[in-house]
């Protein structure tokens, strides 16, 4: 039976009747906090409005909201009785009209000041609006939404999500193709959910700062749910920003973080200006995930935080967590062991190689998503015997730890010689004169693809071309030296935070034919230096 018993429960929120009830669930900034009891209460009220207007399981309902407390409340309360669709609050018209479409949504819930275009692009396809009032200034459970009058559906009961029911829609990337979309059912999130409070021992004393965008699976899953599953606090801050970082740990004490890489770099740059904080700060340990972590970085971070830095492997499809390295043992470089999810690497036939062998990365668990929806080409090519290639290569080791070598896409062939950007990457991520640095493959005239890469350089350093491909030719055989060397102010990212290898020859100019041999320039913005 669906219909609810009373009191609604969020299956994602730990039952307040096991003593977590008057310990915080919610922290923000300027905002009171707020009891997991008070936490519970209000997401089971807005849940049951939303059954109550017509919204029933498998009913899909965007989710339009800057980073927040009331966007984790939203999302909490619609993933309890319907299908729950976060999307970048930063779309342009034109994306939000594909997304819209795309989902199929039944509502859109968005902030009632502001984003007009949204809501125009939702009303022109027969969506209804429902708007949050941002400018109550309350405790972190106090949320008001103004839900329209005649949502589609019959208005009843309320029915809760079962195991099997589709809570959460995203769409992947779309980096270089159609955006996919990937539907998550309750049952692959509370999977997700254990993995990660097991592998990190989350509990009733834990603290976590939220830093990242609550329309992505690593900020839904690992900073939101998974500590409010344990019973345990989330800072919810309005989003990644380097110079408030340290304010944050300073006013909220928190236990954890976790980042992509080029968060960590921000923040480790401002570390030297916080000493004070830095001296107060109990952090038990810094998680990484998203994509690959420098040893460099790594490095830097253990020895400015004085904890374990713990780097996992999570993607979008596999409900984020699918390899973790422990807060005792870890790897540098590696992403740690299978926690939950079966792991494999495989040739193009799909079948086991020896470790340490390279080659494609498939998983299978039950937090793994069964299949893209309205996709069926691309699941016939992504999907073998239960097993799902994530699109990523790598290897295992003898004792099972995984270390990731690139995405497929993003090898770089050069005139049939495969370069892993990654191995470039954490070259440079041990030079002191660079603050930040990626490699990418950019087309060529005779060799297909040639090496590039992107520097930004550390304050007060003044790097040539040639400076780079010195360092780098010490390490790297010649194949893997860039012929390209592109200085920046600052590398462009998306709006998760992740560094777009595959989009940067495109962003800076490069996708066309081969450039003809410049000198190096150190004014601002780009400077490109080629040589033969």
């Amino acid at each position: 039976m669906r219909e609810a018993k009373a009191p609604l429960h969020c299956p994602f929120l730990p039952p307040v009747s096991d003593g977590t009830g008057d310990k915080t669930a919610l922290l923000s900034p300027g905002r009171q906090a707020c009891s997991h009891r008070r936490l519970a209460s209000s997401v089971a009220l807005v849940a049951t409005r939303l059954a109550a207007a017509g919204l029933k399981p498998g009913d899909a309902v965007a989710l339009l909201m800057p980073n927040g407390p009331e966007m984790a409340i939203l999302f909490l309360a619609v993933s309890t009785v319907a299908t729950a669709a976060p999307l970048n609050p930063g779309y342009r018209e034109a994306e939000l009209a594909f997304y819209l479409d795309d989902l199929g949504a039944k509502l859109l819930i968005c902030p009632k000041a502001g984003f007009e275009a949204a809501k125009s692009v939702a009303r022109a396809r027969g969506m209804m609006v429902a708007e949050v009032d941002l400018a109550i200034d309350g405790g972190c459970d106090e949320l008001h939404v103004d839900l329209p009058d005649g949502l589609p559906g019959e208005a009843g009961p309320c029915s809760l999500n079962q195991a099997s029911d589709i809570v959460l829609l995203l769409h992947t990337s779309g980096t270089t193709a159609r955006p996919k979309l990937v539907g998550l059912t309750r049952a692959n999130i509370e999977a997700s959910i254990r993995n990660i409070v097991g592998t990190l021992g989350l509990g009733h004393d834990d603290v976590g700062l939220s830093i990242l965008p609550l329309f992505h699976i690593h900020g839904l899953i690992a900073t939101l749910c998974a500590p409010l599953s344990a019973g345990g606090a989330v800072v919810c801050t309005a989003g990644f920003d380097a110079m408030k970082v340290f304010r944050w740990i300073g006013e909220f004490s928190p236990s954890w973080y976790s980042a992509v890489p080029s968060m960590h770099q921000a923040i480790l740059q401002r570390a030297k200006r916080n000493p004070g904080i830095l001296g107060k700060a109990r952090l038990r340990f810094v998680r990484s995930s998203s994509a690959a972590l420098a040893p460099a970085t790594l490095e830097g971070l253990e020895r400015t935080f004085g904890c374990p830095v713990v780097e996992a492997y999570g993607m979008t499809e596999a409900a984020h967590q699918i390899t973790s390295n422990g807060l005792a043992h870890r790897q540098p470089g590696s992403v740690g062991h299978a926690t939950g999810t079966q792991v494999r690497i495989v040739d193009d036939a799909w079948r086991d190689v020896p470790a340490g062998t390279v080659g494609a990365i498939v998983i299978k668990g039950e937090n793994v998503h069964t299949g893209y929806l309205k996709a069926p080409n691309a699941n016939a090519t992504a999907f073998r015997n239960g097993w799902f290639d994530t699109g990523d290569q790598g290897h295992l080791d003898v004792h099972g730890r995984l270390t990731i070598t690139g995405r497929t896409k993003e090898i770089i062939n050069r005139g049939g010689e495969k370069i892993a950007p990654l191995e470039i990457d954490a070259v440079l991520a041990r030079d002191d004169r660079i603050a930040e640095a990626i490699a990418f493959g950019i087309p060529h005239k005779t060799l297909g693809e040639d090496v590039a890469v992107a520097i930004v350089r550390a304050e007060g350093q003044l790097l040539k071309a040639d400076d780079i491909r010195g360092a780098l030719a010490k390490v790297l055989a010649p194949h893997k030296v860039p012929r390209t060397v592109v200085f920046l102010e600052a590398i462009p990212k998306g709006p998760t935070g992740k560094i777009q290898r595959l989009r940067l020859a495109q962003m800076l100019g490069l996708a066309g034919e081969a450039a003809t041999p410049a000198a190096s320039g150190a004014g601002d913005g780009a400077a490109m230096a080629n040589s033969p």
